[in-house]
């Protein structure tokens, strides 16, 4: 049977087609190497251009870029996005997909996974079309969490799990991808080793003495700062705009509306208004304001040229939404162990009995009510 596929075109019309001296001479040179990290941690990124304030101004062009920076659409994939090994970042690509292996296995050990090859095969399939049109230099795996939340999150090395519940709340396909393409970014650009290391500059450029410990005690506090997965899911307010930036380019790459991004976390917005709480924590740690909103629309009206166009949903994301629906209501009827209902035990004062265990009722004697 075809896959139905609705194509969203440039008017907004649509159709359906199928991370003493010797103690001054440390303290200058980590805060040297402080400061670099800070500028390096950024480089790559653009500034943005300022959001026209208002709204009747006129829609100001699209600008084509063949410089190889961020900005060119068409290195997409043979760019450097900030994962050039430095003093910005410390971490290897092989280092990275070490770690995210291990904390992996973490996530997995205490979470749920969807195991229906429907709903795994069809999100995989979405996140590897967009790690295609990425500049991911990392195979992804990616898996669904049976939860609630809506979320999603990529460890390092692509490690990517995608909640149900973000399946649940995405009203197209386009929305799904645009989410998904925001955490690829995080990848692709390094952020978690860019994060980590800005961090540990930190602290050395306020601890220099702790290189006294030599290369052993260095060992050890760098493994008590990679202590917990929540490392990786906090970026700066840079990086998560970058991630923004990077992540409407490659849905873009992908053939999905852009706009479909800034539409889902809108309607988040009104959703977490409405039902306080509904948004992971960890979804919502550096939340799209209305500033954020407005830079990223700003952003796809002028760097991105418009399609004739767009893939907007299609018949396998409506079919894994009502599969999604189906197991949700399931889990929610059947009863689990712990659930407070009356129930009948088995008699355990009789051993010879014929009745099979089941449960009996016991003639009152009429001689009780005198007792």
């Amino acid at each position: 049977m075809g896959r139905a596929v609705f194509l969203k075109s440039a008017d907004g019309s649509g159709y359906l087609l199928g991370g003493a001296m010797q103690h001054r001479f440390a303290v200058s040179i980590v805060t040297v190497i402080f400061c670099a990290a800070m500028s390096l941690s950024a480089e790559g990124f653009p500034s943005a251009p300022s959001v026209p304030s208002s709204p009747a101004s006129p829609k100001p062009p699209v600008k084509i870029y063949h410089d190889r920076s961020i900005r060119d659409l068409n290195a997409i994939g043979n760019r450097n996005v900030g994962c050039g090994r430095g003093v910005g970042n410390w971490y290897s690509l092989d280092r990275q997909i070490a770690m995210g292996k291990s904390y992996a296995q973490q996530v997995e050990s205490s979470s749920k996974l969807i195991t229906d090859p429907v709903i795994t095969e069809y999100v995989n399939r979405i996140g590897q079309n967009l790690v295609r049109n990425s500049d991911a230099q990392v195979p992804f795996t990616i898996k669904v969490i049976d939860s609630d939340d809506v979320n999603a999150f990529a460890l390092p090395g692509g490690f990517f799990y995608v909640n149900s519940g973000l399946i649940l709340a995405a009203d197209n396909e386009a929305e799904l991808a645009g989410v998904m393409a925001h955490e690829i970014a995080h990848v692709a650009a390094c952020h978690a080793a860019r994060e980590n290391t800005r961090g540990q500059l930190i602290n050395l450029a306020s601890i220099p003495l702790i290189f006294v410990g030599g290369p052993i005690g260095y060992a050890g506090y760098e493994a008590a700062g990679l202590a917990l997965p929540m490392t990786f899911l906090k970026f700066s307010r840079n990086f998560e705009s970058e991630a923004d930036y990077l992540g409407v380019e490659y849905m873009y790459k992908a053939g999905y509306d852009p706009n479909a991004f800034t539409t889902f976390f809108e309607k988040m917005e009104a959703l977490e208004k409405h039902k306080p709480g509904a948004i992971a924590k960890a979804f919502s740690t550096h939340p799209q304001t209305p500033q954020r909103l407005e830079k990223t629309q700003h952003e796809i009206n002028t760097l991105l040229p418009p399609e004739n166009q767009y893939k907007l949903d299609t018949s396998d994301f409506e079919n894994v939404k009502a599969r999604l629906a189906q197991l949700e209501n399931r889990r929610k009827v059947e009863p689990g162990p712990d659930q407070n209902r009356p129930s009948l035990r088995r008699a355990t004062n009789k051993t010879n009995s014929d009745d099979g265990g089941r449960p009996t009722l016991k003639r009152r004697d009429d001689n009780d009510n005198f007792r």
